[in-house]
């Protein structure tokens, strides 16, 4: 068993397809074949199905693959090592952001390593928060960029900033008029529009997380503006992260409330799992991430120390 045929069956895993997969990883057909059957022939197993299109793995194969890909992350983790040990700021990362971040970090964040580290190969996948944390368990991708807390015990979180939230109220709703301060106790799940992703991680911090919701209008996608275009069109209010406000016109910006009793926010962390070891890479993506987000929203360790892992 090699590496080279792990990321083969990744590889065919990905795209389902021999040829595609093979095109990937820059081999021939034949070659990529002849050594997934040798693996499968060593293992005295069938991997995938290939009588089935696309192709697909077979429900061991599924747990080999998964497996497999474990291995071709802690193979990159010893690579890592290596070039952290020669101060080398190479490398590939897969970063995974959530969609209710992604807007606000992301176009900075590509110029930021293109201008100062160029050797460096950034894949960002933007998804849902459940969707993250099973491809971070996977290690289908390194570093997650997550609002804390998460539960699960094979990750680490290191703090990087802390957002206030805020109202964004529809000028027919009855908020509209109540002040530019809204009481968090006191907002109604009755004329409430929420993400799929909710606000409700952030135990205790609105009415609408511990009351019925079922007839709240739910929009199941990651877009905030589109969610604030639904509030604009369709009356009611909405709640937007801090960062949001930057990205707003004065128009868009009278409709935002202050909130307070409790002021409601989130912290938001990089998502490793316990394993990684790519200290040098993460402190780049600190370095990025503090060029980005205004000063007072750091995380205080953060803004004083590297990253030691």
């Amino acid at each position: 068993m090699t590496l080279q045929q792990l990321e083969y069956i990744v590889a065919v895993d990905k795209y389902r397809h021999f040829v595609r997969a093979a095109e990937s990883c820059g081999v021939t057909q034949s070659t990529l074949s002849s050594l997934i059957q040798k693996l499968e022939t060593e293992l005295d197993i069938t991997i995938f199905d290939r009588t089935a299109h696309p192709v697909v793995p077979t429900r061991l194969g599924e747990e080999i693959i998964s497996q497999a890909r474990v291995i071709l992350y802690n193979a990159s983790q010893m690579e890592e090592l290596v070039s952290a040990h020669k101060e080398q700021a190479v490398g590939c990362i897969n970063l995974g952001v959530a969609s209710t971040i992604a807007p606000f970090i992301l176009p900075q964040l590509f110029n930021y390593l293109s201008s100062n580290h160029p050797d460096i190969v950034l894949h960002v996948e933007e998804a849902r928060v459940e969707t993250l944390k099973s491809k971070l368990s996977r290690a289908e991708v390194d570093v997650a960029i997550l609002a804390m807390p998460n539960s699960e015990e094979e990750f680490m979180e290191i703090p990087i900033f802390k957002e206030r939230y805020f109202a964004y109220v529809s000028q027919k709703d009855a908020l509209y008029n109540v002040g530019e301060e809204l009481d968090t106790q006191s907002l109604s799940a009755d004329n409430i529009w929420v993400l799929g992703e909710s606000y409700c991680p952030n135990q205790g911090q609105f009415p609408f997380c511990v009351n019925d919701i079922s007839n709240a209008s739910v929009y199941l996608a990651g877009s905030i503006e589109t969610l604030m275009r639904i509030v604009d069109c369709n009356g009611g209010y909405t709640i937007i992260p801090e960062l949001q406000l930057s990205l707003m016109g004065d128009q868009q910006r009278a409709n935002v409330r202050r909130l307070h009793n409790p002021v409601p926010g989130r912290e938001v962390a990089f998502v490793v799992r316990k394993d990684f070891v790519r200290q040098r890479m993460l402190n780049i993506l600190a370095e990025a991430i503090k060029s980005i987000i205004p000063e007072e929203m750091l995380d205080e360790r953060l803004k004083r120390f590297a990253i030691r892992l």
